[in-house]
């Protein structure tokens, strides 16, 4: 899929740019304003030709579906301009529910990952995804077993990405790679990289599937302590723009997903 390639070293070839978009919450209070920029967000990143990676219960915090959004709003779906995020934190009849309409609505790209739960949310069992997956020894659902779903399910159909962190043990993290693109994973898409990482320097020339690098466009750098392990004081200084402009030489040959980008702050000065 073109948006997910790994881009040349040739700049005219342009920035692969992911841009991540967080649907309304469920409880919102203020669900029409939220919708509204739910939507110009969708088409000003449709516009500017990038991505939208529409995420799924983000923190696990009950939100709208991308499948839902897409419905209510009427948004165009452009294929090679849209990554669907779909989590574990679902029941069977809502899991097969989105992605039936993910087929009908011309969704292609998904991201599957084992996601964040919360007291709101129902997790997928193992005897949920019979009789697709064989349950011998399954004792819970991952992104693994999502993946094997789904192209069980709807063979052929779409094209599935997975999560990469470096901030794992590494031989446990790469490992779980394995198994993700054994079970269909074709392309990966890390969790933050500040500037550079040895990992990550590890992981490229031994993949053999594109690679998106997760750029933290926040500054608030410490709501990154449960991802990488080790807690970051609060006043740790950060500069997004910085680390973007720093992931860019450093990794030319890598897409970038702008996570938690500033539409109004950052979007009109990241580098086209």
């Amino acid at each position: 899929m073109p948006f997910v390639s790994n881009r040349s070293n040739d700049t005219s070839a342009g920035i692969n740019y992911h841009v991540e978009i967080l649907p309304p919450k469920q409880n919102s209070e203020k669900l029409d304003a939220d919708l509204e920029t739910f939507a110009e967000k969708y088409h000003r990143v449709m516009e500017s030709g990038y991505c939208a990676c529409i995420t799924d219960n983000a923190m696990g915090k009950a939100s709208f579906q991308a499948t839902e959004l897409i419905a209510e709003l009427g948004l165009e779906v452009r294929p090679e301009q849209l990554l669907v995020h779909l989590n574990t934190f679902h029941t069977k009849q809502a899991l097969d529910e989105i992605l039936d309409l993910c087929g009908s609505q011309g969704i292609r790209s998904l991201l599957a990952v084992t996601g964040d739960g919360s007291e709101r949310l129902t997790k997928l069992q193992p005897e949920d995804l019979e009789p697709h997956l064989p349950q011998a020894d399954l004792k819970s659902v991952t992104s693994v077993e999502l993946l094997r779903y789904i192209h069980a399910r709807h063979p052929g159909t779409f094209t599935t990405g997975v999560a990469f962190n470096p901030y794992e043990p590494e031989d446990h993290e790469f490992e779980k790679l394995r198994r993700k693109i054994d079970a269909g994973a074709t392309f990966i898409i890390t969790q933050p990289v500040i500037e550079q990482h040895p990992v990550v320097d590890k992981l490229l020339p031994t993949v053999g599937i594109p690679v998106v690098l997760e750029a933290w466009m926040s500054k608030k750098l410490h709501l990154l302590a449960d991802c990488v392990g080790y807690p970051i004081p609060e006043d740790t200084p950060y500069d997004p723009m910085a680390c973007l402009a720093a992931l860019r030489r450093n990794y030319p040959q890598c897409g970038l997903y702008l996570a938690l980008l500033g539409f109004k702050t950052q979007y009109d000065i990241i580098p086209r």
